[in-house]
């Protein structure tokens, strides 16, 4: 891949991703159309809520284990982030030092942050050249469902796959198996895999941390309908739509929604799309799992969990 590359979606591609699920039976939205610009500045918010626990969680934790998972890759090795839109969370594990080597060199010699948000990449690789000359960066814009291989220029050394954020809830079971193949094969053998996934908890706990009270995450949710204003010619009001979360204890998820406060027939990209009143648009899920059920998931995706 050129240095400069970036792959973004252009006004038709997010038309077509739209209405693969506008023009459905039951209405959806992709969750990757979350992150334009005013998208990713919406999220970061969200992340510095009160009533968001998963970042502070998270990074708490990852305090805790880095030196744990740097003692058990050894290095030197490539760390590959998955849905890498900063380099924070992966800090904690690029900070880590081999105590074998003479010099204490870092356990991680080369970094592959992966995610859609092409401009986020190159801002991250600029601010690394700065902090870590010595890192290799090969930024790879890019749906992470969709990576088989990984760019030829990465370092061929043992890989550590890095998927933080409990994004992997975003996707249903069946989802995330394929992913975690597929995330084996691009990473292959003698590989490590570090996943962060959020355990199944009171809703009174879960609810909060996706229906905010200064509404961040509503504006977060309600912009997906502005961006297809923008970048897909539709003429959504978006007066006429509010944000819901529900928790389905059956499947385990919390489900994001926008509901049509009244019928209504919005445009996009020259096609009608008839809503009632009360309708939703299903733009997310996030699923919570027991350890147990992640431990069996993984390991029918072909990896064995290990205790560290």
């Amino acid at each position: 891949m050129p240095d400069d590359a970036a792959v973004v979606l252009a006004g038709s591609d997010v038309a077509d991703a739209a209405l693969s699920g506008l023009l459905q039976p039951r209405k959806t939205l992709p969750a990757k159309l979350f992150y334009d610009e005013a998208g990713c500045r919406l999220f970061a918010r969200i992340t510095e809520l009160p009533e968001y626990y998963l970042t502070r969680t998270e990074l708490a934790l990852l305090a805790k284990v880095a030196p744990r998972v740097a003692a058990t890759v050894g290095g030197p090795a490539v760390l590959v982030e998955y849905g890498a839109s900063d380099e924070t969370k992966a800090g904690f594990l690029l900070r880590e030092s081999s105590p074998a080597a003479a010099r204490h060199d870092p356990v991680f010699r080369a970094y592959v942050p992966i995610d859609v948000a092409a401009p986020q990449l190159l801002a991250l690789r600029a601010r690394l050249r700065q902090d870590r000359p010595d890192l290799t960066v090969c930024v790879l814009a890019a749906d992470f469902m969709d990576i088989v291989a990984l760019p030829h220029e990465v370092p061929a050394l043992p890989r550590l796959g890095f998927f933080p954020g409990s994004t992997i809830g975003n996707l249903d079971p069946s989802q995330a198996c394929r992913f975690l193949q597929r995330a084996r094969q691009a990473l292959g053998g003698q590989s490590w895999f570090l996943v962060g996934v959020d355990l199944r908890k009171d809703p009174a706990i879960l609810l909060p941390a996706y229906d905010d009270a200064q509404g961040v995450t509503a504006a977060f949710n309600l912009n997906l309908l502005d961006r297809l204003n923008r970048e897909a010619d539709a003429d959504f009001d978006l007066a006429s739509f509010r944000h819901r979360a529900v928790w389905n204890d059956v499947d385990s998820r919390i489900e994001m929604h926008l509901e049509s406060l009244r019928e209504q027939t919005v445009r996009v990209a020259g096609h009608a799309v008839h809503f009632a009143a009360g309708e939703t648009i299903h733009t997310e899920n996030s699923y919570k799992y027991a350890p147990e059920h992640f431990a069996a998931l993984a390991e029918q995706a072909g990896w064995h969990s290990a205790e560290m």
